[in-house]
C-alpha cells in the first residue's frame, strides 16, 4: 500500500529526469543548479524518493509537469 505524500520510486525518477535533461542539452549538475535544489540531489533519486517541492521545481526547469516524470 503507498502513502500518502510518498513518490514511487519503482519508475526510476531520475532516468526520467535524467533523460529529460538530455533532451534539453543541460547537465544535472546545471539543473539542480537552475532547479534551486542541492548538488547532488537529483543523483540520490536513485534511491530516495525526491520532495513534491524539488520534483516540482526540476519539472518547472524542464518544461514538463510532475505526471510527466512519474509516468
Amino acid at each position: 500500500m503507498k502513502r500518502k505524500g510518498v513518490i514511487d520510486t519503482e519508475n526510476n525518477i531520475f532516468d526520467k529526469v535524467s533523460k529529460k535533461a538530455v533532451e534539453k542539452g543541460i547537465s544535472i549538475n546545471l539543473l539542480e543548479s537552475r532547479a534551486g535544489v542541492s548538488t547532488g540531489s537529483i543523483y540520490k533519486w536513485n534511491t530516495v524518493s525526491p520532495t513534491v517541492r524539488s520534483l516540482s521545481k526540476v519539472a518547472k526547469v524542464l518544461g514538463c509537469t510532475i505526471d510527466e516524470l512519474l509516468e
